[in-house]
């Protein structure tokens, strides 16, 4: 996979510019809709203003958007993927502090998940009300998300077919009413000049904290990295250039409209007042149609972001599912449902666009941060300039400080909303990878080659009644010379499991996104690798890439097949009268279920992070549903997660 990862980045073709046009830029394309509207906001409309926030918004396109993700970013392609977990598998054997950055970034940018689909359609709907003034646009909005959420169960892949053609057209659209508009005021052109982006920041009062409201401009920038392994690098360049041209066109118009308005309110939104009355309609129904495309990129988004997560061990073992054949494409009903809820509950608190708009940006800026450091950990592994990288990372993180800081006026305002929700999945995401790093640490390995003899002889004791012909234990342990030691109290000190044949599977994430492979090794009384047909111990280990849905039923019964064809073993019931009709044997499952003892003392941090992780579980999928095991064939065994023996007891027997 990574050679065709390679070459997919490598290459752009018409019909690959075309599907990127439909997938990556829905967010950052939409975003002239509102964008002018937040930073004017209540006040009296100024050349100043205006001019310095052209300027403001076009250098944060060129630094933040060009040259941060689009010539920078995109190079760091895991064989093919991109996205900010992608980017942390790249780079955390560095340093596995480099995990927090890859949880802050991640949750925030699903908190950003949530704002997005509300704010872009209802500055849509919003455009109705130019005919309507008094139009309730909540219940249509609530109404469309819900249609949204609801139709992605069956799959996006043949309405995707028009996603691309339909913000071909809205980009187009978008450029030419704004080269129309810059016609009443070619003046505005003068804002290419960055000393009025300074003149607004350092010499207007408040001109800083206008950049919280310009800084809307690029929060889709994210979603061009994160779509990588859908689009190809050189596709998401080139379709690029086009979309920027369209993008600061249309805020050249609206700026060439709001200078000739100086000195007034603004009483209407400047992307709607610059199109002609007559097709007026004609813009509100593709707009509608953009911000639907802009919100159905993010919630898929989401999906993989959440599939990355897990098996990152950062998530929840939730349900995946794959609703068409198209690779990479899948839905995740509980994360669907709560983004519905989430999106919901936003144009109910909100109502308005304008109002969500206090909340939109804010998270967006900590992943874009987040995104900055790991980025700079990336050009140090690959040995880039030393100065370079200092230089970049220094810009990068000035602005992004810079955005973050003037964002920080909209917390009171409606902010804390994202923040709020951005901590939440922080937390949530910490506790289960830090709960995680405890539980390994405290299981106790033994060596598996010791107990190879007592399995084998246990396998062929007739005195004790046979638990199954193939007894498969799932295991953490990554190599065949260790094993968990309560999965060998399983099998002999708690009631002895007598089986034909003692199998030990092991699943490794590896960082390759789209790897699927596996290795075995058939172990003799000495622990030596065997091919014989009367085996007793068989150690699998798969290794599955991050974005791989570990459908394990169907994985072993292929291993099995294959080694069964190789007459590496011999799966015929050894039950004499089962064996006469070649009856293949029984296979059964067994999986530990942890829970926290009482008989333990605890650092107060450790046992904070075990009891907080406990409680969220509740919530996970069963591991057999995770993997997808037949339930019928599955046996669940609680084991107590003893973190530190109890204190001996000194009893005294009365006489």
């Amino acid at each position: 996979m990574g050679t065709n990862g390679q070459s997919t980045a490598s290459r752009a073709t018409v019909a690959g510019v075309l599907v990127t046009m439909g997938i990556v830029f829905g967010d950052i394309g939409t975003s002239p809709l509102y964008t002018l509207a937040a930073i004017i906001g209540d006040k009296i409309i100024q050349e100043d203003i205006v001019l310095g926030a052209l300027s403001a918004v076009f250098w944060t396109l060129t630094f933040q958007t060009t040259i941060k993700y689009v010539i920078i970013t995109l190079r760091a392609d895991n064989r093919g993927e991109g996205g900010i977990f992608s980017l942390y598998a790249l780079v955390r054997r560095a340093d596995r502090r480099l995990v927090i950055p890859a949880i802050i970034g991640g949750a925030f940018l699903l908190a950003d998940g949530i704002i997005t689909p509300p704010i872009s359609v209802s500055s849509a709907i919003e455009g109705l009300q130019i005919y309507y003034p008094d139009l309730q646009t909540v219940p249509i909005v609530i109404a469309i998300l819900v249609v949204l959420f609801t139709f992605q169960q069956f799959g996006t892949d043949k309405v995707g077919r028009f996603f691309g053609p339909v913000m071909v057209l809205w980009f187009s659209f978008i450029g030419g009413i704004g080269l129309v508009a810059m016609f009443d005021n070619p003046h505005v052109a003068a804002a290419l000049n960055p000393y009025y982006a300074f003149n607004m920041i350092a010499n207007i009062k408040g001109g800083f904290w206008i950049l919280g409201g310009v800084f809307l401009c690029t929060t889709g920038a994210e979603a061009l990295y994160s779509d990588l392994g859908h689009c190809g690098r050189n596709n998401i360049r080139v379709s690029w250039g086009y979309v920027k041209v369209c993008l600061l066109l249309s805020y050249a118009g609206q700026s060439a409209w709001l200078l000739n308005h100086v000195g007034m309110p603004l009483t209407q939104r400047p992307f709607y007042a610059i199109v002609p009355e007559p097709i007026l309609p004609f813009a509100i129904g593709l707009a509608t149609l953009a911000t639907i495309i802009a919100s159905q990129a993010l919630i898929s988004g989401s999906y993989t972001l959440i599939n990355e997560a897990m098996q990152m061990n950062l998530w929840l073992k939730t349900r995946v599912v794959f609703p068409t054949d198209v690779r990479g494409q899948i839905y995740i009903p509980r994360i669907n449902w709560g983004l519905m809820v989430g999106c919901i509950l936003i144009v109910l608190y909100f109502q308005k666009s304008e109002h969500m708009e206090a909340a939109y940006g804010l998270a967006i800026t900590l992943t874009m941060i987040m995104t900055t450091v790991l980025m700079t950990m990336y050009l140090v592994m690959k040995k880039f300039n030393p100065f370079l990288i200092t230089l970049l990372a220094f810009i990068f993180i000035a602005v992004e400080l810079s955005f973050l800081i003037a964002n920080s006026i909209k917390v009171h305002e409606g902010g804390w909303v994202s923040l709020l929700i951005g901590a939440l999945l922080t937390g949530v995401m910490y506790v289960i990878y830090r709960s995680k790093q405890i539980r390994s640490r405290l299981t106790e390995m033994v060596p598996l080659d010791v107990f190879v003899p007592m399995l084998e002889k246990l396998s062929h004791d007739e005195s004790i009644p046979k638990f199954a012909t193939h007894l498969v234990y799932l295991t953490a342990s990554p190599n065949h010379h260790e094993i968990e030691q309560l999965a060998i109290d399983s099998i002999i000190r708690r009631s002895p499991k007598r089986a034909d044949i003692y199998w030990f599977v092991n699943v490794n994430t590896v960082d390759e996104p789209f790897r699927s492979s596996y290795s075995v090794k058939i172990l003799d009384a000495k622990g030596s690798e065997e091919h014989a047909k009367d085996v007793d111990v068989v150690f699998v280990k798969f290794n599955l890439g991050f974005r791989i849905e570990p459908r394990l039923n169907v994985m072993f019964r292929t291993v099995v097949e294959e080694m069964v064809k190789r007459g590496e073993i011999d799966i015929v019931s050894r039950y004499n009268s089962l064996a006469r009709i070649n009856t293949a044997g029984d296979f059964r499952f067994v999986i530990f279920k942890r829970f926290l003892s009482n008989d333990n003392e605890l650092h107060a941090n450790e046992k904070l992070i075990l009891d907080a992780y406990f409680v969220i579980n509740r919530m996970a999928m069963s591991h057999q549903e995770y993997y997808g095991l037949d339930t019928s064939n599955v046996l669940v065994e609680n084991v107590p997660l003893l973190v530190s023996p109890p204190p001996k007891l000194t009893l005294v027997r009365d006489v």
